[in-house]
């Protein structure tokens, strides 16, 4: 048994790309098969080297792996369509000289035998059948000699022994085109699938009304590659029983063609963004942490300081318990650093009144006056505070937190004082309440 996944380096790792990659991937792992990569790079205008490295790259991020094709090796050189033109012109010129295809002003034609029926068996949609009657004759070879489509992915499935085909849906018709082809080869045809298409939340197609549909795309907006590949297996197939959250060994031990929907899949960023908040909620906090100092890094484009990794530690098990993408880091914690310290000015203003000044000096004197500056002390004093004042806890807390932090939103209020420090917390108290009053 041997599956492949094709995709063209014409763009990024699109979403819809990477679903069919894992659904293969997982097929292959399933039964004890092959899973090969190869890349369709005929269009020569648009593919670049660039964008195979990132559909290899996030393939590979998505933890796919794969046992023969490009990068990998194999028995056919490099696994790309652009070093076999010869092949494809040597079997454009045996299909003609069989009188299977022609020459048309140039260029090649696949000569359709008409009153036939094709009939094959899909994994999703079942019997399916086809008219030649309802085929045209189609270019296998262009008139400047490079091949169509239908002619190079069909060739590379004959020479490289592809015995499943699972792919989009869009593709379906030219499924008889692809079987004629192999017919006149001589070649055994092989199983195919045609997975439903992805739609958007409006429920039409998934394109670039929806944004960057792209891999790398939410990578950068803090997607783990765990949820990732949970995700994209709910597009489509689900284990049974509800199960929504598993990992990869679950997911080869249930996969099966046979239990992909034929309905269309709805790629839902928000459910996807819940999902990789699960994941990150449920990772050990000792590589939660690493995770996150190292994004903060990367987002800060330096290292961390011993006193700011201090200060970091304190808050991050509650912020582990609020962020739905690691992207979200760096704005939530950016006051615990040692940057210049600013405060959201529209912000401010909301919150700047005389109720808000008198809070403010009352916990600054009482932060002063505590004898051990911890969560519990910390919110017994602001808490006293808004008594004292007769306030409500809106009107203190919130002047409070855009004080400390900057803005009103933050991780839990006295994890966050707490994590910031009573002397810095002291200082950003009086440089506030020196606002206030002016």
């Amino acid at each position: 048994m041997k599956l492949r996944i094709a995709p063209s380096p014409t763009g990024s790792l699109h979403i819809g790309n990477a679903r069919t990659a894992l659904f293969n991937w997982l097929y292959a792992k399933a039964n004890g098969g092959t899973f090969l990569v190869r890349v369709d790079d005929t269009d020569m205008e648009r593919s670049t080297e660039e964008h195979t490295k990132n559909i290899l790259e996030n393939l590979r991020w998505l933890g796919l792996d794969w046992d023969e094709g490009v990068e990998v090796g194999g028995e056919h050189g490099d696994y790309k369509q652009s070093s076999r033109f010869e092949r494809y012109r040597e079997v454009a010129q045996q299909l003609v000289e069989n009188n299977l295809a022609y020459e048309d002003e140039g260029a090649i034609r696949f000569r359709v035998p008409k009153d036939q029926t094709i009939n094959f068996k899909d994994f999703v949609r079942g019997d399916m059948t086809f008219e030649t009657s309802d085929v045209e004759d189609f270019v296998i070879l262009r008139s400047d000699n490079s091949p169509t489509y239908h002619l190079a992915s069909t060739v590379d499935d004959v020479d490289y022994g592809i015995t499943i085909i699972a792919r989009g849906e869009d593709i379906l018709s030219s499924t008889p085109k692809h079987i004629l082809i192999m017919e006149a080869l001589g070649a055994d045809l092989p199983e195919f699938c045609h997975l439903p298409l992805l739609f958007g939340p409006d429920g039409k197609k998934l394109s670039k009304r929806h944004g960057d549909t792209s891999v790398e795309a939410f990578r950068n907006k803090g997607i783990l590659n765990d949820a990732m590949f949970n995700y994209l297996c709910l597009l489509g197939w689900s284990p049974g029983d509800d199960v929504e959250h598993f990992d990869r060994e679950f997911a080869i031990s249930k996969f099966d063609f046979n239990k992909v929907l034929p309905n269309a899949a709805i790629f839902d960023e928000k459910k996807l963004l819940w999902l990789n908040g699960q994941y990150i909620r449920s990772t050990e906090f000792e590589k939660f942490s690493k995770d996150a100092l190292s994004k903060i890094e990367e987002d800060l484009n330096r290292e961390l300081f011993a006193e700011e990794v201090e200060r970091l530690n304190k808050i991050l098990p509650s912020v582990q318990e609020r962020i739905e993408a690691m992207n979200g880091l760096y704005n939530q914690v950016l006051f615990l650093l040692d940057e210049p310290y600013l405060i959201n000015k529209e912000e401010w203003e909301s919150v700047n009144s005389t109720d808000a000044q008198k809070y403010l000096n009352n916990i600054r004197n009482k932060f002063i006056d505590l004898k051990e500056f911890n969560l519990e002390n910390i919110e017994s004093a602001m808490r006293k505070a808004l008594e004292e004042l007769e306030l409500k806890t809106k009107v203190g807390f919130q002047s409070t937190r855009v004080a400390i932090t900057g803005t009103k939103i933050s991780p839990p209020l006295f994890e966050s004082i707490f994590a910031l420090g009573r002397e810095t917390c002291i200082a950003r108290l009086a440089e506030s309440i020196e606002k206030l009053t002016h």
